[in-house]
């Protein structure tokens, strides 16, 4: 599964909702779902793709290790580290640029750019506790989160020809920025002043609070280049809902059929792609298109989870296999 190394405590809020919703959807069977393989370990995930169709990712090595792939035609590559045992790979662009974070000999987790075969460690604003990129656009922009040097705090930031920029925040201690388009428009979450949650878009060094679905919380994680948002957020009755913004308004984009959804990522076609709870209880990858939620299935695990799409509306993610594991995995018409 993708994972936001900075992050990850915000996912706890994920499982907190208990009231059933209402909306339920069936499987899609006009995707076809195909099993990217592994590096020659148990388990992998997809986090990008971009429109030629190279995915990115992590998986297992045979040696037990897990590190940063590129996969093109069948052919899964491995990224290698910045010098030690770990690395995973998030986004990739036309230029086949691939961005991600990687544990260095030292130990720790910096933000890296993969080009030609080389991975470029990107470093961090400050401090020792390291940063991670999430994403880059087609002009070689990249954006994350890293520590800062001041007090443990982790801010979003713009890498751009060499020079690490600080995002800021809301005005508390903490952001990220977890996608970026080709306007160089950016979406993330900052904690605000009360230490709230709040999914943001910075555009001309200005950084706007996106507001919630009538709850406590929100967080963006993906924009597509028409400047729509997508994420999850907290709603009036408690659940935690994907939702798309759009000029002003967040829509929510309902569930599977329980009580929580996230979206990961849009593409042109305001095609939207997350997991959700099914009825069963279930995680299931979805995509939302014209207000209609999708059940895109599993390879026949109990889970699996869309992470992003390309401008021809091809998905790539983590599903479950019949012996448990998590395998990277391609859905398309």
């Amino acid at each position: 599964m993708k994972n936001r190394v900075f992050t990850t405590i915000l996912l706890i809020v994920w499982f907190m909702s208990l009231t059933v919703s209402p909306v339920s959807a069936a499987r899609d069977n006009t995707y076809t779902i195909t099993n990217l393989g592994t590096l020659g370990g148990v388990s992998s995930g997809a986090t990008g793709i971009n429109d030629r169709g190279q995915v990115v990712g992590d998986s297992v090595t045979a040696s037990g290790e897990n590190h940063a792939f590129l996969w093109e035609d069948g052919v899964m590559t491995d990224l290698g580290t910045l010098g030690s045992d770990y690395s995973i790979a998030l986004a990739i662009n036309r230029s086949e640029q691939v961005v991600g974070s990687s544990r260095t000999a030292s130990g720790e987790e910096h933000a890296f750019l993969w080009e030609d075969g080389v991975m470029t460690d990107l470093g961090i604003l400050g401090g020792t506790n390291g940063s991670s990129a999430a994403a880059i656009n087609n002009h070689g922009q990249v954006v994350g989160i890293s520590d800062t040097g001041s007090g443990g705090q982790q801010h979003g930031f713009l890498w751009e020809d060499g020079v690490m920029t600080d995002l800021g925040t809301l005005g508390g201690g903490a952001s990220s920025a977890e996608d970026i388009n080709d306007r160089g428009q950016i979406a993330g979450w900052s904690l605000t002043a009360s230490g709230q949650f709040r999914a943001v878009i910075w555009e001309d060094s200005a950084i706007t609070n996106l507001g919630t679905l009538g709850g406590n919380f929100s967080q963006a994680l993906g924009l597509n280049d028409r400047g729509q948002v997508v994420g999850y957020s907290q709603t009036t009755s408690g659940e935690y809902h994907a939702f798309l913004w759009d000029d002003g308004v967040m829509i929510d984009l309902g569930t599977l059929g329980s009580n929580g959804s996230q979206a990961h990522d849009i593409n042109r076609r305001a095609q939207v792609v997350g997991d959700s709870r099914t009825a069963s209880n279930l995680f299931h990858a979805f995509v939302w298109e014209n207000g209609v939620i999708t059940d895109l299935g599993t390879l026949g695990g109990n889970g699996s989870s869309a992470e992003a799409i390309n401008n021809h509306g091809q998905i790539v993610g983590s599903s479950r296999i019949a012996s448990g594991d998590f395998h990277a995995v391609l859905w398309e018409k």
